[in-house]
């Protein structure tokens, strides 16, 4: 068991080694329940959450649909089945994370593998029944995102599939968004792409992060950073607010596609990408000139961070400028707190 020292004073675990000794001691309750409530944040890995919203707000973009209570209802969903995968995933790999992870919560025996399972169990059905309320659509695309997640962590992780795995889950949680808002998926279907295709370059390289591994995977994702960004800035998503982009319709009636009106999306878009590329850039090349364990960490945390650009991007793209400068607002948000909790 890895012992540290929790904000109170005490070493994590200290309470589950001696019981007897704190049974009676409220500073040494109030130490034992902030490392219970740690414990979890790493299982669960809570900064890693801050990506989850905007791929809702992605789809619902994509389909020129403003947000609406289902689309809440969808965030809620995807929060909820995001991490069933998370807890599943340490549940399912407990045995590999005792020799190479020894920290992380279940084999030191901070959470306990049960307890694991069934909060995977109750995060899986809680995000099933959100879905559910947000209409028949939602739920047949939830559905499918929770199998895909649980045959993941369960059989595909270790097998050429899992990256292919996981970047269709990201795939389907963009999609949810646009299931839930207007019912249809189709318009979302090339934003669902670029995400799911991101996120499948991201895991390829996290399958190195335990180990250390060749410079080929970080090459890869620091070349699929650059196509992606390409493809965001070249041309303009098919939908606008329901309309297509051939147009947009200004007070005194149409706009082409060179007049100002469209210039500060595009904008927009632009600078987004611009930030997407970076996020990811230096930690890529550095990972692929020293593809050490601590590099490839640092590269897979860098690729998650960049989802969030990422997802704004593609929201700027569709139109949805107020709701790209919120998805964008998250990645501050994110980088703060996984300072606190690693998101890998």
């Amino acid at each position: 068991m890895t012992w540290r020292e929790s904000p109170c004073g005490c070493p994590d675990g200290a309470s589950a080694a001696a019981p007897e000794a704190t049974a009676g001691d409220p500073a040494s309750r109030a130490c034992s329940h902030s490392s219970r409530s740690r414990a979890w944040a790493e299982l669960l890995r809570l900064p890693a959450l801050f990506s989850v919203p905007g791929d809702v707000l992605a789809g619902t973009a994509a389909t020129g649909a403003a947000p609406s209570s289902r689309t809440l209802l969808a965030i809620g969903s995807s929060l909820c089945l995001y991490e069933a995968g998370m807890a599943l995933n340490d549940w399912a790999d407990r045995d590999i994370d005792a020799v190479e992870r020894p920290h992380r919560p279940l084999p030191s025996g901070r959470v306990r593998p049960a307890a694991a399972l069934t909060a995977a169990c109750a995060l899986t059905g809680a995000g099933l029944a959100l879905a559910a309320r947000a209409g028949r659509p939602a739920l047949a695309v939830a559905a499918p995102l929770a199998a895909t997640v649980w045959a993941y962590d369960l059989g595909l992780k270790h097998t050429p599939a899992g990256p292919v795995a996981m970047g269709a889950a990201r795939g389907l949680d963009l999609l949810l968004g646009a299931a839930a808002t207007t019912g249809s998926t189709r318009p979302a279907l090339p934003s669902a792409t670029l995400l799911g295709t991101h996120t499948l370059a991201v895991t390829t390289v996290s399958r190195q992060e335990a180990r250390g591994g060749t410079p080929l995977a970080p090459l890869a994702a620091l070349a699929t950073t650059a196509l992606l960004t390409r493809l965001v800035t070249r041309r303009p998503a098919g939908l606008t607010r329901g309309r297509p982009q051939a147009t947009d319709h200004g007070p005194t009636g149409p706009r082409t596609a060179g007049c100002p009106g469209r210039q500060s999306p595009a904008l927009l878009t632009t600078g987004l990408a611009a930030v997407y590329a970076t996020t990811t850039a230096r930690p890529y090349v550095h990972a692929a000139l020293n593809p050490s364990p601590p590099l490839i960490q640092r590269a897979v945390g860098a690729g998650i961070r960049a989802t969030i650009p990422l997802q704004a991007t593609l929201t700027a793209r569709s139109r949805g400028t107020a709701t790209a400068l919120l998805i964008a607002a998250l990645a501050p948000l994110g980088a703060r707190f996984a300072k606190k909790v690693s998101v890998t």
